[in-house]
């Protein structure tokens, strides 16, 4: 059975060699992914086969798509369609919560 109520801290972390955090909300259609990224930590060019939306709870980077480059702080929300490419800098640890939708 599904939890009804949850909280970050409850769900298991994994933690990426760059130090970058995830904890994960599966659910059937749709997935909620708290990430912790380092400050000065990159993210190279990729895509994804879903859509995916970010909203940005804390930190400062730079973002990257093909509409060009754009700072980035809390209160930002990112939209990339299935297959959009997007890169990313982290100035600061920044705290995201990823919204990524099955196809």
């Amino acid at each position: 059975m599904t939890d009804h109520l949850t909280a970050w801290d409850d769900r298991a972390e994994s933690v990426a060699a760059n130090g970058v955090a995830k904890r994960a909300i599966p659910g059937l259609s749709a997935s909620l992914v708290r990430v912790v990224v380092p400050a000065g930590v990159s993210a190279p060019r990729h895509s994804h086969d879903h859509e995916q939306f970010v909203q940005v709870v804390s930190g400062s980077g730079v973002l990257e798509t093909e509409q060009g480059r754009r700072p980035f702080a809390a209160g930002g929300v990112f939209h990339f369609p299935a297959g959009a490419w997007h890169a990313a800098a982290f100035e600061t640890e920044t705290v995201l919560i990823e919204t990524n939708l099955s196809t």
